[in-house]
C-alpha cells in the first residue's frame, strides 16, 4: 500500500475525530470549526512523521549483508587475538620464572 493512502486515511480519522471533539467541546461554530482544523492539521503531520520512519526502516533493513567479508576480517581478528594471547602466557611463564628465581636468591640470603 502506497504512504500516500495511509496519510489519506490517517487525515480523514483526524477529520472525524476533530468534529467529535469540536462538538463535544465547544459552544459555537467558531469553536467546532477551529477543533476540527486543529484535530485534522495534527493527524496530518503526524501520519507523515509515521510514514516516513517507516519508510526510514524499511530500506535501512533491505540491503545485503556481505557475510564473506565479515567471515575474513572475524578470522584475521581471531589469528591476531590468538598470537597475542600466546605471547601474554610466554610473557607470563618468564615473569613466573623471574619471580621464582627472585624468591629462591631472597630466601637463601635471609637463611
Amino acid at each position: 500500500m502506497l504512504g500516500e493512502n495511509y496519510v489519506y486515511f490517517f487525515t480523514v480519522q483526524g477529520f472525524f475525530v476533530g468534529i467529535i471533539f469540536g462538538i463535544l467541546k465547544s459552544f459555537d461554530a467558531s469553536g467546532l470549526f477551529i477543533y476540527t482544523s486543529l484535530i485534522t492539521i495534527f493527524f496530518y503531520l503526524f501520519s507523515h512523521i509515521i510514514i516516513a520512519l517507516y519508510y526510514k526502516t524499511l530500506t535501512g533493513r533491505v540491503y545485503s549483508f556481505p557475510r564473506d567479508r565479515h567471515e575474513s576480517d572475524l578470522d584475521i581478528l581471531v589469528k591476531e587475538i590468538n598470537k597475542r594471547e600466546r605471547l601474554i602466557d610466554s610473557a607470563i611463564k618468564i615473569t613466573d620464572a623471574a619471580i621464582k628465581m627472585n624468591s629462591d636468591d631472597y630466601g637463601e640470603k635471609v637463611a
